[in-house]
């Protein structure tokens, strides 16, 4: 906790309603600009292997595409429609992008100086490199040629510029080359532009083969090869210059809530993805101006709009998953928790997670506890003749999905499956399609939810019929039910037989498949319409207990805090002298540490190996502690605009599990944690003398699965 003497002071004001003033609040695109630096710092960290480290750089590229896809689009928007400050935090949309401009041009030139001078030099070293071509021996000259002939050249189609042949419209984040040409073509016309679109079907990355390298991990980028044989695409001219460039564009959907047909609907939108407006244009930094100035006018773009890169345009590309196992982190062995660990001689296979989900719940924390559990759970059902119904909501699935997979097995197999797809989980749209189709054929009920509401609550239920009753089986997470992501985000899932988390989860299910008014649930927490409410009211709690002189104390770890009612009740609970500790990933909106307004509330946002996803809501409650898990953030449109799920802990070891590994354990992180500031700057923590040093992951995979032993 800071002191009173490093306490930032800010003139924040109590406005007369009890909201608080514009000041009191950070924007929120600029704080997930914030995230994005401490990914694209972990590219620079020597603690990560470097594999690990050309992948963050890679996650920081993908991760600033989907920024100017998204939000900076998004702002561009509102300044077309009255350069009107927004609220809570008063700036202007042209104020924004000024300051989104200046930070991400700083940013993208670390990017690639990282790249350059630290991670290809190091890579080099382990004799991984990305060659250049005056880098090419004769050999390896001959044979990018015949590449070129044989694999590239039959794909490309020049476009040139002329009156019958207007500029092109290019498609979101692909490369593209133009060229300068003298002479004059087969039809005697004296063209000296022309466009050379890199279709997507070409590899961006291109290994050498064995015997021109032996055996080294060499490669040539795309953009090279392209490059050093544009000539043969113009035969009998002269190219005179040859500059890679690429174009962001708004890739956000708009469908409106009154659509007849939500899959129809959206096929027409992803096809508009691939065109909306103009929002950035990146080009080398060895470009011509009067080249960038050609293109920034077709395009319609400021120069601070422009993004000159010394490297490929276009690093989420690259190639980084190499076998090199010295290279990357120590691999680790997914545990099955003991619950679910068949003892095959004592347990009928297909009933034994289903007797140990009646001994009581069970919990696992992935990536550290293994996703197959959930797995087995639907596979089990699926092949179980007692099992009569399966309902799932899917946010993120994959077409490959075992989730998927199981799910339609059960169908063929004569179970009722219902499936409450998401169709609009951003850029899963067209594999959430591709699901929906499958599951259908196989029999499967198919609904999309609620149109004007996402469907983000992570549930399964199972209901099986037992000795002539019926009981019901749940898991709950607070992550997708995606298998890759599970080995890389950090999620908490629920495994329970208890009967009014079940009888709650199929009213759930009844209001997103039906008609009716709000269920009235015993246990769960229900979005959008009592998990803002019953938050709200929690914190309450606490400061009433604070105002009573007794101990209070909120932590809250979620993915992003931006809810203004949220933050105010989090202010007034600091004045009031709760302890509040927040443990944050990406975007907060809330000042921490600010004299008088915040000065009890601290942020913290550990970066590292995996993804930090859970979502953790713990408040004391004079010693009768509460506990949720929750699929939803601290935002306006997890609370009021997606159907989400908050599930209690009441299982007393379980409680104990997540306080102490997944909230006082990242509160102990001392390397890889970042602390915010009053005035919205994030510091990394760092070890005082003579204290150990603390990772938060690092240490669950050393508790949990005795990495490091």
């Amino acid at each position: 906790m800071a002191t009173a003497n490093n306490l930032t002071k800010i003139a924040w004001q109590r406005l007369e309603d009890g909201t608080y003033s514009p000041n009191s609040y950070i924007h929120r695109d600029l704080s997930l600009l914030g995230f994005h630096l401490r990914v694209l710092a972990q590219a620079a960290s020597p603690r990560h292997p470097l594999l690990e480290r050309l992948f963050f750089l890679i996650i920081f590229s993908s991760n600033m595409d989907e920024f100017f896809e998204i939000r900076v689009a998004g702002i561009m928007q509102k300044l077309s429609l009255g350069n009107v400050a927004d609220t809570p935090h008063g700036m202007r949309p042209s104020e924004v992008l000024d300051e989104i401009s200046a930070i991400t041009h700083k940013a993208i030139a670390e990017q690639y100086r990282i790249l350059n001078e630290d991670i290809l030099p190091a890579l080099a070293e382990q004799d991984i490199r990305y060659l250049k071509r005056d880098e090419l021996n004769a050999a390896q000259s001959a044979w990018m040629k015949r590449y070129f002939i044989e694999q590239v050249s039959p794909v490309l189609t020049p476009i040139s510029i002329d009156p019958a042949h207007p500029f092109p419209r290019l498609v979101n984040k692909s490369l593209n080359f133009i060229a300068t040409l003298e002479g004059k073509d087969a039809f005697g016309r004296d063209i000296n532009l022309a466009i050379v679109p890199a279709p997507r079907s070409l590899p961006r990355v291109i290994r050498l083969p064995d015997e021109l390298t032996g055996g080294k991990e060499h490669h040539v980028m795309l953009s090279a090869i392209i490059h050093e044989h544009i000539g043969e695409l113009f035969p009998g001219m002269n190219v005179t210059g040859c500059h890679q460039f690429r174009l962001t564009r708004n890739a956000d959907l708009d469908l409106a809530d009154d659509v007849d047909d939500i899959a129809k609907a959206l096929e027409g939108e992803l096809e508009n993805r691939r065109f909306g407006d103009k929002v950035r244009l990146e080009v080398t930094t060895d470009c011509p101006t009067p080249i960038s100035d050609y293109l920034l006018n077709e395009f319609e773009l400021h120069n601070n709009q422009l993004y000159r890169v010394n490297g490929p345009v276009n690093l989420t590309r690259l190639l980084f998953d190499f076998n090199l196992p010295d290279l990357r982190y120590q691999p680790f062995t997914r545990i099955v928790p003991k619950a679910f660990r068949r003892d095959i001689d004592k347990l009928d296979k297909t009933t034994s997670m289903f007797a140990a989900m009646r001994k009581g719940d069970v919990l696992v924390h992935h990536p550290f506890d293994s996703f197959t559990p959930v797995v087995n759970l639907l596979w089990q059902a699926a092949n179980d003749p007692k099992v009569l119904a399966i309902k799932q909501t899917l946010y993120r699935s994959g077409t490959n999905s075992e989730i998927v997979k199981a799910l339609a097995a059960a169908a063929r197999n004569g179970k009722e499956v219902t499936a409450v797809i998401e169709l609009r989980a951003r850029f899963d749209e067209a594999s959430n399609l591709a699901v929906a189709n499958f599951l259908q054929e196989a029999g499967a009920v198919v609904v999309y939810g609620i149109v004007g509401y996402k469907t983000h609550a992570k549930l399964m239920l199972i209901v099986r019929r037992e000795d002539d009753r019926i009981r019901r089986y749940v898991h709950l997470g607070t992550g997708n039910y995606h298998a890759a992501n599970a080995k890389v985000y950090t999620d908490y899932g629920l495994f329970t037989a208890d009967t009014d988390i079940s009888e709650d989860v199929h009213k759930i299910f009844q209001e997103l498949t039906g008609m009716g008014k709000p269920a009235n649930l015993k246990k769960l927490l229900h979005a959008p319409f009592t998990l803002h409410d019953k938050l709200i009211s929690f914190i309450e709690d606490e400061i009433a207990h604070a105002k009573a002189g007794k101990h209070a104390h909120i932590i809250l770890k979620v993915n992003a805090l931006t809810e203004r009612r949220l933050i105010d009740k989090l202010y007034d609970a600091s004045q009031a002298g709760v302890k509040v500790e927040l443990i944050l990933r990406s975007i907060c909106c809330l000042r921490p540490q600010v004299k008088g307004l915040s000065e009890n509330i601290t942020v913290r946002s550990v970066i590292g190996r995996f993804l930090e996803h859970t979502r953790v809501y713990y408040f004391y409650n004079n010693g009768d502690e509460r506990m949720y898990c929750a699929s939803a953030d601290a935002m306006d449109r997890n609370l009021f605009h997606r159907v989400e799920v908050a599930f209690p802990i009441e299982d007393k070891g379980l409680f104990k599990q997540i306080y102490h590994d997944g909230l006082l354990n990242y509160l102990k992180d001392n390397t890889q944690s970042w602390a915010l500031d009053g005035k919205g700057d994030w510091q990394q923590n760092k070890p005082a003398v003579n204290e150990p040093v603390h990772i938060a992951q690092d240490y669950l995979l050393k508790v949990i699965n005795r990495v490091g032993e």
